[in-house]
């Protein structure tokens, strides 16, 4: 795969997730509705339909898999500790800055952008990484953003229930029965699309000054997880593969995700959603470049 074929790859999946985002914002301009109620259902419905989907898909041997597993989450957690003295530089309020730069896109963007590189075999790497991200963006993203959450009530949240029923099922390595199986991938299908959409509402109240700070976290986002996954690669014996979508997993853009729950705690929401949005289309160039690293040695 040269340098260009990759690049056009790359552009024929950003590109549609850019395009929905402007129609959002499009609309956003034009009726001004309100998003919330559409955020809620996609927390409570579409989003864990989505992740039940793909992990009751995918029965995981764990034991293969535990260095990854712990690559992923210093690669998660690690961009936040790096970037703190930026925080401190740029005098930003940590609770929304750093979140979009630890909790990056990877389940609408890092899956299927991890299998056209490498292939379904790469499946369990890729869903091992979303679910990582998924977890701790789920249990440590959300004590930070609110120091009074406990820990053990994310066990409530439909999102992680469905990632625990997805694991249980796809252990039995049975299939989902089609009469379940249909309505829930509709279901999961309806999530992307809609974080998007309302992601573009959104920005009709980006205003220059958060324009600036996503151009920050644009650039400071992919770069914090690359140091941190070569940090990874350099210290765990991890098959080259793995190292490979470790590295595409570490430069992926921030996840819509992040302007949702900004959203749902009322945290600077328009400024969560200029980092986003800038973070995304700062992956034409990253993911690119990764690619062009990782796929000759994979």
């Amino acid at each position: 795969m040269d340098d260009l074929s990759v690049a056009w790859t790359i552009l024929s999946i950003i590109a549609p997730l850019v395009l929905i985002v402007m129609l959002g914002l499009l609309y956003g301009r034009k009726h001004r509705p309100d998003i919330s109620a559409a955020n809620r259902m996609n927390m409570d419905i579409f989003c864990p339909a989505l992740i039940f989907s793909v992990l009751a898909n995918n029965h995981l041997e764990f034991t293969h898999y535990s260095q990854l597993f712990i690559a992923a989450i210093w690669v998660v957690l690690g961009s936040g500790l790096l970037l703190l003295p930026l925080v401190k530089l740029y005098r930003l309020n940590a609770r929304t800055f750093l979140p979009p730069m630890m909790f990056n896109n990877a389940g609408n963007l890092g899956l299927p952008l991890i299998i056209l590189a490498f292939g379904e075999s790469a499946m369990p790497i890729a869903v091992i990484l979303f679910m990582v991200e998924m977890v701790l963006h789920f249990s440590v993203g959300l004590y930070f953003i609110d120091p009074k959450a406990k820990i053990h009530t994310s066990l409530r949240i439909p999102v992680i229930v469905a990632a625990i029923l997805g694991l249980l099922w796809g252990g039995l390595t049975l299939p989902l029965p089609q009469l379940l199986a249909t309505p829930i991938d509709m279901l999961g299908q309806i999530s992307v699309p809609l974080m998007l959409f309302t992601l573009g509402v959104r920005l009709i109240d980006v205003n220059l000054k958060d324009w600036k700070v996503g151009l920050i976290g644009a650039i400071a986002c992919p770069l914090s997880g690359l140091v941190c996954a070569a940090m990874a690669i350099w210290l765990l014996p991890l098959p080259p593969t793995q190292q490979a979508c470790l590295i595409l997993f570490a430069a992926l853009p921030p996840a819509v995700l992040n302007f949702i729950i900004a959203e749902q705690y009322q945290l600077e929401p328009q400024r969560v959603a200029s980092i986003v949005m800038l973070g995304n289309i700062a992956s034409l160039l990253f993911i690119p470049l990764a690619l062009v690293w990782v796929l000759p040695s994979s």
